[in-house]
């Protein structure tokens, strides 16, 4: 962190978040972090507006997703602590292995021990063959979205291209290489890095890529919204898209393997396809199933006059980790001037005003967060948050492109609030010259833009980082090598590619430095503005409520600020 100066092994996701509410300003609206701790029994109701699109922990990338399922379902060679203190957040714990890892002098070659009694829900227990198989499931190409720091990171040969020669478990291309990068003895595993990687630990806490899944329960793309449980919860039933899923008791879990959750709740119902709106509605009113109740949707601003009273109490405000974006297309929007047009016409302040005004979001002048080590102000961004219209249109004008030029804006849509911020980007880019088609996307989103053939010329993208260090930003993001496939981008929505970017992300992973790190990643940033392969529009605020009877409520800072559900409870 910028502000501690410590080296980055030092530095923990969670430590970074504390700082996040702390540095940015963020606080507590009333008495919403409920002390009181629940007894086990009862349901508990997650409800929320967007749905979940991968159950697959391999490809699970919503921080929302990946905090739930590590609470409840999927357990990881470490975790974050169930806590709201600040110290305990930035301490990685172990969790299915017996320490927090022991790394050789460089931090090229980590190892880890899987612990004594844990099982899978079937009651067989969990081999470091099963982590092995887990972490070869990142090199499937046919599986999009998940992170790909271990496609970067391991030590197996890459082609000349960049990617790798290892093309996964289903094809097993490269496998001898991925076996020398990857190795079990005993119940010991070994993993060997290509560069440093002195934050393994935490980047196995913020991320599922490193979890165990057994061979024998892969259906690969079949897998998506399967889950065979190492945690205190399993599913019953199906999960359905856009409807959610319950998860029951895990009898094969033992407490006493596990010193992080609290498993509190007999049962955990997740409804979706809520807009936020009516989620928070009801969890004003709290009556009946309401009143047992948690959300991960922000409070919108037309409630905002009905959070008084007892329902204030009920109520967190914090910042978050996460910065939204847009993301110009650039199998689509390929000429530079347009792009800059699209920049300098943007209504950041349209947008977040739309979105609630400062208990929503603030404004943010580059993808990395404030906290992070290295963080600058971005001056390719420097133009009015209204938007400046004039510049736009010379530009528009300068590219030689037939005005008006059509973009094709693709968002999470569908509500009001969404919509309206959606109306007030349109509004400047149309008087700029643009010809702006609004295409809401009400269901599954990221799955749709993930494909190098997704027909939008703009797209809305929302990031946080991994774990303490821009590392966790640009690269997943805009490193092409690890992102780009004939069937998926994972998270480069707009497809952009740069072997400039590319060499340079390759000199900044290999500094061990956290200060020079940081300022090499602001240089790269600088980078990307000057191609426009993003534009930023806010630092997202949580304002949250929660149901009348739901005790120990905690909005964690190891978890992204998000609930706990390695906390919670429901009064009976």
């Amino acid at each position: 962190m910028v502000m501690n100066r410590k080296p980055l092994a030092a530095v923990a996701v969670g430590a970074l978040l504390v700082t996040v509410a702390g540095c940015g300003g963020g606080s507590s609206s009333g008495g919403g972090n409920d002390s009181a701790e629940g007894t086990k029994g009862g349901t508990l109701y997650h409800l929320t507006e967007r749905s979940t699109e991968h159950t697959d922990p391999s490809r699970t990338y919503v921080g929302r997703d990946i905090f739930n399922f590590n609470r409840t379902v999927y357990r990881s060679w470490v975790s974050a602590p169930v806590t709201t203190d600040e110290k305990e957040a930035a301490t990685v714990v172990p969790d299915l292995a017996t320490d927090s890892g022991t790394a050789n002098a460089d931090k090229t070659v980590w190892k880890f021990t899987v612990r004594d009694g844990v099982k899978w829900e079937d009651g067989k227990p969990i081999t470091c063959e099963d982590f092995k198989y887990g972490v070869s499931r990142n090199f499937a190409t046919n599986l999009d979205g998940g992170p790909k720091y271990a496609v970067d990171y391991l030590d197996i040969p890459k082609k000349p291209d960049g990617s790798s020669t290892y093309a996964g478990p289903f094809k097993k291309t490269g496998q001898a290489g991925f076996d020398k990068a990857v190795s079990c003895k005993g119940k010991t595993i070994t993993y060997r890095f290509n560069k440093t990687f002195p934050d393994l630990p935490l980047a196995m806490t913020g991320l599922l890529m490193f979890n165990p899944f057994r061979q024998d329960k892969d259906q690969g793309e079949k897998s998506n919204y399967q889950i065979f449980s190492s945690g205190p919860y399993k599913l019953e039933g199906k999960w359905k898209p856009n409807g959610g899923g319950t998860l029951v008791r895990n009898p094969e879990w033992d407490q006493k393997t596990d010193t992080i959750r609290k498993a509190l709740p007999d049962k955990i119902v997740f409804v979706e396809g809520l807009t936020k709106e009516v989620i928070n509605q009801r969890l004003i009113s709290s009556s009946g199933n309401d009143a047992f109740a948690i959300t991960d949707r922000v409070i919108p601003p037309s409630l905002y006059s009905q959070i008084v009273g007892p329902v204030k109490e009920r109520s967190t405000l914090s910042d978050s980790p996460y910065v939204f974006y847009l993301v110009p297309n650039f199998n689509r929007v390929k000429n530079l001037k347009v792009r800059q047009a699209m920049l300098a016409a943007t209504n950041s302040e349209g947008w977040r005003n739309a979105e609630g005004g400062t208990k929503a979001a603030k404004p943010a002048d580059t993808l990395i967060n404030p906290t992070l080590p290295g963080y600058q102000p971005n001056p390719e961004f420097d133009y009015p948050d209204s938007g400046d219209v004039a510049t736009a249109k010379k530009l528009l004008k300068e590219s030689g492109e037939k005005l008006p030029y059509p973009l094709k804006y693709t968002y999470q849509g569908g509500t009001p609030t969404g919509d309206k911020a959606a109306a007030a980007l349109a509004a400047t880019w149309e008087k700029a010259g643009f010809k702006v088609t609004l295409d809401p996307l009400t269901d599954t989103y990221y799955s749709v833009i993930q494909k190098p053939t997704a027909d939008g010329d703009v797209f809305l993208g929302g990031w946080g980082p991994d774990w303490a260090s821009s590392k966790t930003v640009l690269p997943p993001l805009f490193d092409s090598r690890t992102n780009l496939t004939p069937e998926s981008n994972n998270s480069d929505y707009g497809n952009y590619r740069s072997d400039a970017v590319n060499k340079a992300f390759d000199k900044a992973a290999a500094l061990t430095d956290v200060e020079e790190q940081g300022a090499a990643y602001a240089d790269i940033d600088v980078m990307l503005a000057k191609d426009v392969a993003y534009i930023p529009l806010e630092i997202q605020q949580f304002y949250f409520l929660h149901g009348s009877k739901v005790t120990g409520y905690i909005n964690n800072p190891a978890t992204s600020f998000f609930a706990d559900l390695g906390a919670i409870g429901v009064a009976k």
